[in-house]
């Protein structure tokens, strides 16, 4: 039988610092083609703080997550930290050190990442697997600090990338129930977004693309039949029908993106997203959560609504998270 997983809490941290898309350092020396795509993106402002770095974001989420939740670093039985896109230093560990900053001692304790914004599926199925695993362990932190790369937060021509933590303690019992997980990956596309960072100051890297066309129209063919393959697979393993599905949330890229997926799918994506896009721009794997914590603040996920919540993400990878709402939601029919 399925061990019952859900989210028991969800929190996120944002900067309170402010920067308007048209107003982005850098974007002065770019040209008109690509600034006229950032300004059709539909994102109006991200929010950014210098002085705070990815793990600062993780941690910062990661407390208002444990204190949602009702719990103390003490009740975690593991912790999965997803990446950073670019650490701070080499050859450290972030995860121990969120692990020694919580003072969970005897969590579990380990990274996942390498999908982008799709990174934040393994840390899921890792915490279910653990869960599955030991009945003596009750909850897993997950957490990320979002953060670009590279100083010009564009990323032509994709999105704007914005500062924010998120985290979730994923538990055998909560107001979100995780019913199903799916995730698919082509290691065709590896490298086709990337930055060449060796011997170069930091104020010189770039996001670049090595194949715009490629990104622009085979990625997108190839996306656009991926998830449907997918959303009609997890329905169909699950007993479910589109009408079944109460909310879409989306990882936020652009407003066309949203309209992408919309029209592939045959569906909806919830308003929270579109708004959260606008004021915050991309948070890589937290995009998410960040529409589910938004959608549950203003009570768009009544006890009993099941929710779809989807990513992707150049490298390319595809995941969609099934989820219902409630205490006393269903017990996942599925495993993985």
């Amino acid at each position: 039988m399925a061990t019952p997983t859900a989210l028991k809490a969800v929190a996120c941290h944002q900067p309170e610092g402010v920067l308007r898309v048209a107003g982005l350092p850098g974007l002065g020396g770019l040209g008109d083609a690509e600034r006229e795509s950032c300004a059709q993106l539909g994102i109006d402002e991200v929010r950014a703080d210098d002085s705070l770095s990815a793990f600062d974001l993780a941690a910062r989420a990661a407390q208002r997550a444990l204190a949602d939740a009702g719990l103390t670093a003490a009740d975690l039985g593991a912790i999965v930290l997803v990446d950073a896109r670019a650490p701070e230093t080499l050859m450290t560990s972030a995860a121990t050190r969120l692990q020694a900053f919580l003072g969970a001692r005897r969590a579990v304790t380990f990274s996942v990442g390498g999908l982008g914004c799709v990174s934040l599926t393994p840390a899921l199925l890792a915490a279910r697997g653990l869960l599955a695993a030991d009945p003596g362990l009750d909850h897993v932190l997950v957490a990320h600090g979002s953060k670009p790369p590279t100083p010009l937060r564009y990323r032509h021509p994709v999105t704007v990338s914005g500062d924010g933590g998120a985290a979730a303690i994923v538990s055998r019992s909560g107001p979100v129930r995780i019913l199903d997980i799916v995730q698919e990956t082509n290691g065709d596309y590896w490298d086709l977004f990337h930055v060449d960072y060796r011997d170069r100051p930091t104020a010189e890297w770039r996001e670049e693309c090595r194949d715009i066309p490629g990104y622009s129209f085979r990625l997108a063919v190839e996306t656009r039949n991926r998830l449907r393959d997918l959303y009609r697979g997890l329905l169909e393993r699950n007993g479910l029908r589109p009408q079944d599905i109460d909310c879409h949330l989306s990882h936020n890229l652009s407003v066309g993106a949203f309209r992408f997926t919309e029209e592939a799918l045959d569906i909806k994506i919830a308003p929270s997203c579109y708004d959260n896009l606008r004021q915050y721009g991309h948070l890589g794997p937290n995009d998410v959560l960040l529409n589910l914590r938004t959608e549950q603040e203003r009570g768009g996920l009544r006890d009993g609504s099941r929710a779809v919540l989807l990513s992707a993400s150049p490298v390319a990878a595809w995941s969609l998270l099934l989820v219902e709402s409630g205490e006393g939601a269903t017990t996942p029919t599925h495993y993985l």
